[in-house]
């Protein structure tokens, strides 16, 4: 399944050293996948500041990267991309995340994004 998405994030201070490691092991493994950082920084008040990144690919291969990185460096990720089941219209992009120590969700995210342009924000988080 091909997808994207824009509401990845590692740990601030790791997104560039994350990035060019995931690329690498995809290029490695001939995955499809490909990340990229494009500037933006979330703030959470119980899991601390993240840089958010962008991919392209296979989202069952970002998933499994995503928390290889998060082992291999020993840092927080946020694994984006999940969506509500009922389809409500609304004058807003939502999107919704899961934070990651390793293999241990230890949060939720809930980001709400413009309909056009504009940065994800964080309307809600909640501690697993």
């Amino acid at each position: 399944m091909k997808m994207d998405s824009e509401t990845f994030g590692v740990e601030s201070g790791y997104g560039q050293e994350v990035i060019q490691w995931l690329n690498d092991e995809a290029k490695k493994d001939k995955l499809k996948f490909e990340a990229r950082l494009y500037g933006q920084q979330v703030e959470t008040q119980n899991f601390g500041s993240f840089e958010l990144f962008s991919w392209m690919g296979d989202v069952q291969v970002a998933r499994k990267l995503t928390v290889k990185a998060s082992k291999r460096f020993k840092v927080k990720v946020i694994e984006g991309g999940y969506k509500t089941k009922e389809k409500i219209l609304k004058m807003s992009r939502q999107d919704y995340a899961m934070v990651k120590k390793g293999d241990r969700v230890i949060g939720h995210l809930e980001f709400s994004a413009p309909r056009f342009g504009g940065k994800w924000q964080i309307i809600q988080e909640e501690l697993r």
